[in-house]
């Protein structure tokens, strides 16, 4: 059966590594559009960093952000939804984070009612965060600030060392907190509010669509991928991916450089 619904993450899978939607992919995506599909971008970015991607894709499709807590529609630049941690949550993480990795900087993301309202300082940090990518766009604040209002994540980061050890160190710590979950091995986890992912995410998009998990593809490469990849009726990861999300899917695909998701999109949209 031709799938109803296709889901991707963006870096490492939709996009190759200078950050790009290759032609061959623009093409087979919008053909999966052109034929009625839908189309659903999910990722870890904010929906402020949403944009660029559309831009390149040539339309504006819904996307889920922040690992499953917010929809966004590009198209109206409107955050549908948005599940949130709140004040007294973010304390309890942040006293944990902190003690369990000494050394470890905090940040949250917030949203408001668009991808860029000034009325939200919308990803805020502790002083003296150390970054995990180029072009930071953050603002540094206090402690009690950073944990005075709802986010929909929590940051924790320390240079220099792995994801995969930090959240094995606060998996031991953390039960009905929130999910931790992690999109580079670069010493950047993420805590979301429990139970979601994107695999809710696409599910709170696709239900009123009529549209069910098993006519569903989706794609990933990390382990903030894996919820998705398990969940979807074709869960497809990239050449390049992590382990943990090679194991959650169906079959795997060429990388991310060698256009794997347009080599899957094909079998049904040429």
């Amino acid at each position: 059966m031709t799938p109803l619904l296709i889901a991707t993450d963006v870096d490492g899978t939709l996009l190759d590594d200078d950050e790009n939607v290759s032609p061959r992919t623009r093409s087979v995506v919008r053909a999966v559009v052109d034929a009625g599909a839908q189309f659903v971008l999910a990722t870890g970015r904010p929906p402020r960093w949403v944009k660029p991607v559309v831009d390149q894709l040539g339309f504006a499709p819904m996307a889920v952000c922040a690992n499953g807590a917010v929809i966004y529609d590009p198209s109206a630049d409107r955050i549908v939804s948005a599940r949130t941690l709140s004040a007294d949550v973010l304390g309890e993480l942040a006293e944990i984070a902190t003690r369990v990795i000494p050394g470890a900087g905090l940040a949250v993301e917030r949203v408001g009612r668009s991808a860029h309202d000034a009325a939200t300082p919308q990803f805020v940090s502790s002083p003296g965060y150390e970054h995990a990518w180029l072009n930071p766009d953050n603002t540094e604040v206090s402690i009690d600030d950073l944990l005075s209002a709802p986010a929909v994540k929590l940051l924790i980061r320390k240079a220099g060392a792995r994801s995969a050890d930090m959240v094995a160190e606060l998996a031991k710590h953390i039960g009905i907190e929130g999910d931790i979950t992690y999109s580079t091995n670069n010493g950047l986890i993420e805590i979301v509010p429990l139970g979601i992912s994107k695999a809710t995410g696409i599910d709170e998009l696709a239900r009123p669509l009529g549209i069910e998990a098993a006519d569903v593809v989706a794609f990933g490469d990390m382990p903030n991928d894996v919820p998705m990849l398990g969940w979807a009726g074709l869960g497809v990861a990239m050449g390049n991916a992590h382990p943990d999300a090679v194991a959650a899917a169906d079959e795997v695909t060429a990388t991310n450089t060698e256009d794997g998701v347009a080599r899957v999109l094909e079998r049904w949209w040429l």
